[in-house]
């Protein structure tokens, strides 16, 4: 009996050694507006995979910096499609990698009820004292917000009243406008979309017409010591499944 369990034991190691030995890490990079959605993609993968995902939130423009200085990553998720393009022309991409995820969905947003109309005519009062926009030179969402008030006729005023504030990413812009620093803020809908649909507070999502398209596209990178992991998850993302999650999350799907 007893050597029957020490057989038994020395079994189960050996197959939780194997199984581990197996398990592997993939380091991806997403811009912040897609953090939670991927958070919750990768959560599912690593259940039915066993591997595990270390996920690093960034602005989109760094994000290319940090890649094109050596970090470390495998994939990378950007919030538009000038930043993935780059690196393919640089040489930093596995070929034919590159594709559209999602396609992000601006929202005027305030933390407060009221504050913000259905047509966004609180863009045109002085009854607020600071809206948030990222940084159009580095952040797709904060370029989609500037073209929304130089359309509306506004920016200039804005910015001669010192009235805009610009974090460098879309994830600071909702944590400066979610604590009331600034009344407003340009955010992507899925940073405040509600499990059951509704939005806190107050919004107003820009006509189409005044932005052009945020094209989400992701691309695993030539440097990758995980290909096979990379290109395993891509394929998930790709998966009816994962895009019932992205649409849910407030992207629409290509």
């Amino acid at each position: 009996m007893k050597k029957q369990l020490t057989a038994l034991l020395l079994v189960t190691a050996t197959a939780a050694f194997c199984l581990s030995a197996q398990a592997k890490e993939l380091k991806i990079v997403t811009a912040t507006n897609f953090l939670g959605t991927l958070q919750t993609l990768a959560s599912e993968f690593e259940k039915n995979t066993g591997h595990s995902l270390s996920i690093s939130g960034v602005s989109s423009g760094p994000a290319v910096a940090q890649i094109m200085n050596g970090a470390p990553y495998d994939v990378f998720f950007s919030a538009d499609v000038k930043s993935p393009e780059k690196l393919e022309k640089e040489g930093f991409t596995q070929a034919n990698s590159r594709f559209t995820y999602a396609v992000g969905v601006l929202v005027l947003w305030s933390a407060k009820a009221g504050v913000v109309d259905d047509q966004g005519q609180v863009l045109k009062k002085d009854d607020w004292r600071h809206i948030a926009v990222s940084n159009p030179e580095i952040a797709p969402y904060g370029l989609a917000g500037t073209q929304v008030l130089t359309k509306l006729g506004v920016l200039e005023k804005l910015k001669a009243e010192k009235r805009i504030v610009q974090p460098n990413s879309v994830g600071q812009v909702y944590s400066q406008t979610a604590s009331g620093a600034a009344d407003l803020g340009f955010v992507a809908l899925a940073q405040v979309i509600q499990a059951d649909g509704s939005i806190p507070g107050s919004h107003w999502f820009p006509p189409k017409n005044l932005y052009d398209p945020i094209v989400q596209q992701a691309v695993i990178l030539k440097a990758t010591k995980e290909s096979e992991l990379a290109q395993s998850f891509i394929e998930w993302i790709k998966s009816p499944k994962a895009a019932e999650v992205i649409k849910a999350a407030g992207y629409s799907i290509p």
